[in-house]
């Protein structure tokens, strides 16, 4: 499957179909939320009192809830106008501006406690029209996004490189605007379960240095979105050809696959009875 930034930019890509469908899809709701969380963590936001925070690509306000959950103000900037009149459709809490952030920002100096960006930052990375640079964009965007946080406030980027040039762009281009920090990556050796985060400071919090987190580790069997992962790779080869390993479509996963499909207006789904997911005898 192609990326979707090298489809089309993401006011184009992201249309009127494709911000209602990424917002009604539940696995994309689910992992927008895990990564929203561990976001939060990495931020390492005082408990005592409300945060204002910043969400770059805000889209149609999934990460956005999760902010509002945790008792946080947050505003949301996206370029893509089909996204935000969506979130303004499910209301979302927070302050939503059309922006793109490759033109920097124009916030007050010290305005947020923190900035948060899920599955956004790659796209500055790519050079689908004739004006953008993708260097000029980037030192753009983390110079405005400097002077816009709090003295020793962090900003955590979620994002999907496409190798290591591009990761070294984006790093360099922050620590040029004046950012600490580096590369957090969780569960190294997975390559489904794999999530790379760009945790930046900017300045020091109560003059002491701030260190970079430590990524999740799966050595000890940890569990990303849902999924039990181990640092060894299991061979089921040998226990399918011996038949003890659980077969895939029973009654539950048939039900589960039935009700979504429900969810997204299928009327071609057949009503569940007590045939549903029975085993059949051989034919002879």
């Amino acid at each position: 499957m192609s990326r979707p930034e090298h489809t089309a930019p993401p006011e184009i890509f992201y249309n009127d179909i494709e911000a209602k469908k990424y917002t009604q899809n539940t696995r994309i709701i689910n992992v927008q939320a895990q990564l929203t969380y561990r976001a939060l963590e990495l931020l390492a936001l005082p408990d005592e009192k409300t945060s204002f925070l910043l969400d770059i690509g805000c889209g149609s306000g999934l990460s956005g809830e999760v902010l509002s959950e945790e008792g946080h103000e947050w505003i949301g900037v996206d370029i893509a106008p089909a996204m935000l009149d969506v979130a303004n459709e499910r209301e979302v809490d927070g302050d939503l501006f059309l922006q793109d952030i490759g033109q920097g920002f124009g916030f007050r100096p010290g305005t947020f406690d923190g900035a948060i960006s899920i599955s956004v930052i790659q796209w500055l990375c790519n050079a689908d029209k004739k004006c953008n640079n993708p260097y000029r964009r980037l030192a753009r965007f983390f110079g405005t996004l400097y002077t816009s946080l709090a003295r020793g406030a962090r900003a955590v980027f979620q994002f999907y490189p496409e190798n290591d040039h591009q990761v070294q762009m984006i790093t360099s281009a922050a620590l040029k605007a004046g950012f600490t920090g580096g590369i957090v990556v969780d569960y190294p050796n997975s390559a489904k379960a794999r999530k790379t985060f760009l945790c930046l400071f900017a300045g020091q919090r109560d003059g002491q240095t701030q260190a970079l987190p430590q990524g999740l580790s799966g050595e000890e069997g940890g569990i990303a979105g849902g999924i039990q992962f181990e640092s060894r790779r299991v061979d089921d080869r040998a226990s399918v050809r011996k038949g003890k390993r659980k077969g895939i479509k029973d009654k539950e996963w048939i039900q589960n696959k039935k009700e979504q499909m429900r969810k997204k207006g299928d009327k071609k789904v057949a009503n569940d009875s007590k045939f549903t997911g029975r085993k059949r005898r051989p034919k002879f």
